[in-house]
């Protein structure tokens, strides 16, 4: 599986291919029975199950191996690269990877939804400046 569903700082082309690599958008899509929040004094969010929310993303496709690699790393400890399914906006279901917070770090999330209009606005600059400049050790 080539393929990846994103929902925070990744949404941006930019920064997906900054760690990434090159890779293809694929477009818009959405995760069923997920919820997306801010993440303690970050800008970025994390996601987990919670039925009833649907999260808003990208679907991109094309990511090789190593850019699998670098974006595990850059997701770090706290989250985990799982396999989901979400939905295009044809309504096509496609099989897709994507990263949740891991519970045992339940404690670093807040209750405010995330929202990527807000990132866009006052957080991507913070963001790249802390974040893009992620290279694999």
């Amino acid at each position: 599986m080539r393929k990846l569903f994103t929902y925070g700082s990744l949404m941006c082309d930019d920064i997906m291919v900054h760690v990434a690599g090159p890779c293809r958008t694929i477009g818009s899509a959405r995760l069923t029975d997920y919820r997306c929040v801010a993440v303690k004094n970050e800008e970025y969010p994390a996601i987990f199950n919670n039925g009833g929310y649907i999260t808003h993303g990208v679907l991109y496709d094309q990511i090789s191996d190593d850019g699998f690699a670098r974006l595990d790393e850059f997701e770090g400890e706290m989250y985990e690269r799982r396999v989901v399914a979400v939905t295009l906006e044809d309504g096509s279901t496609v099989e897709t990877y994507t990263y949740v917070f891991k519970p045992e770090f339940a404690h670093l999330l807040t209750d405010e939804n995330w929202q990527f209009e807000a990132f866009l606005k006052k957080g991507k600059a913070a963001f790249i400046e802390k974040y893009v400049g992620f290279t694999r050790i």
